[in-house]
């Protein structure tokens, strides 16, 4: 895959764990929005703590691009979902151990009114390998 990161002083510059944007080539990999669903028991992880259900999340993501023989170096863009923005802080603390800052995707965060199951955080990506 080739990956660019995109910078420019004419926009607002980053405030966490993301870039302007990302330039890649290759093939791409849509992964579907994770909820803290444990794979193995199919329950909801975390109930009422997003730091938890956001590392269950991370995980389902990453076993996702595992599959697809990537990995979250290879991710050029998430959307993450929450319940409540006041949880942010506590999600991006773990989504930043995920990502090294001066490569990181192209992300967009956004509160919505209500997640599937109830759950605090759902994120999705878009990840490019070498065809």
């Amino acid at each position: 895959m080739s990956k660019r990161v995109i910078r420019t002083d004419n926009a607002p510059a980053p405030v966490g764990p993301y870039n302007q944007a990302i330039a890649a080539s290759g093939e791409m990999i849509f992964v579907a929005g994770q909820i803290p669903l444990d794979p193995n028991t199919g329950k909801i992880v975390g109930e009422g703590d997003v730091t938890v259900q956001t590392q269950q999340v991370m995980a389902n993501l990453e076993a996702i691009l595992t599959a697809a023989g990537a990995t979250f170096q290879d991710v050029v863009k998430t959307s993450v979902f929450l319940a409540d923005m006041n949880d942010f802080a506590a999600m991006n603390a773990v989504y930043a151990k995920s990502f090294d800052e001066a490569t990181a995707p192209a992300r967009a965060s956004v509160q919505v009114s209500r997640l599937p199951k109830d759950v605090l955080v759902e994120i999705e990506c878009i990840a490019v390998i070498s065809g």
